[in-house]
């Protein structure tokens, strides 16, 4: 894992002006954040193709809606709170059950949204969009991950949601990294505890499987970056072999990983799953990397799971 950290909303814009170059289709709408989702990246490269359509994220839905009937690729960009929560009607309405082929990319989503408190914390997004049939719902870890997986985003023919953050965050991912759509990623083999983990938790994870091992207990650590088509078998392989897993989210409890996990193992391979996530309650208002102390989405709440319940 290096020590450079990037925030992923920076990585969403920076991909989108890449594949801005390669594909003259992709086009960009925006809810006057522009500055904030980095999608002003993509505005500077090609203006003509990109749209501010003020602060009206239900109408911009509809808008980006309209325009892939024409062969476009719309991607649309505002704050997580507003594009899947605000926005959710329209979403699920003229986009999923049409099955259109618009991207969502959510930026600033979870606790790590920080001093702007509960109102823009969303925690509840994955949940929503998992709801949706045929969406698909993806939450990288890294810069490298999140690059590719807005280039995977626009070669999928459907909806797809993407969450990125506001915090900068660890690479975790070498240069040699392959992004495969439904596939997760197995960072750490271990045969005792499986801790699995999405977005920024990733990292933090890594970090506890080392404190894991040096008392003794080996860890395998997977990265699940599309949490909707989940990667079932990777899941399926854990629980059968290792005694434990604990699913790390920067989300509610109730309707994203640990969710998605428990409807894997609960037909395919019962075993116990317990969550580091936030548990059914609010955000508030505080820097970032304290509020995610506070919550317990750190490497020392992952170890103490493990221990109370290996």
């Amino acid at each position: 894992m290096s020590d450079v950290k990037i925030a992923t909303r920076e990585s969403y814009g920076n991909a989108l002006a890449e594949l801005g170059k390669v594909n003259p289709d992709v086009v960009v709408f925006d809810a006057d954040l522009a500055g904030a989702t980095k999608t002003g990246v993509f505005k500077k490269a090609f203006p003509e193709r990109h749209f501010d359509c003020g602060i009206a994220e239900s109408n911009m839905v509809g808008l980006a809606a309209g325009i892939a009937t024409t062969g476009k690729i719309p991607f649309v960009s505002s704050f997580a709170m507003f594009v899947a929560g605000r926005a959710f009607e329209q979403v699920r309405n003229s986009v999923g059950y049409p099955h259109l082929n618009v991207k969502i990319g959510a930026t600033h989503a979870g606790i790590s949204v920080g001093e702007d408190g509960a109102t823009h914390q969303c925690n509840e997004d994955i949940a929503l969009m998992r709801s949706i049939p045929g969406m698909v719902v993806i939450n990288p870890c890294d810069d490298i991950e999140a690059k590719q997986a807005v280039f995977a985003a626009a070669e999928h023919v459907g909806p797809v949601y993407l969450r990125f953050g506001r915090l900068a965050v660890p690479v975790v991912n070498g240069e040699d990294y392959k992004f495969e759509l439904g596939k997760g990623v197995t960072l750490k083999e271990g045969n005792k505890v499986t801790l699995i983990a999405t977005g920024l938790m990733v990292a933090r994870a890594l970090d506890a499987a080392k404190e894991l091992e040096e008392k003794g207990i080996s860890t395998r650590v997977i990265n699940i970056h599309t949490i909707k088509p989940i990667d079932k078998d990777i899941i399926i392989k854990a629980a059968k072999e290792t005694d434990l897993i604990v699913t790390c989210e920067e989300h509610s409890v109730i309707g994203g990983l640990f969710s998605a996990v428990t409807e894997v193992t609960s037909l395919e391979a019962p075993c116990k799953v317990v969550p580091v996530a936030v548990m059914d309650t609010f955000g508030k208002s505080g820097p970032a990397a304290e509020l995610l102390d506070v919550f317990g989405l750190n490497a020392e709440n992952i170890v103490k799971k493990v221990m109370e319940n290996i």
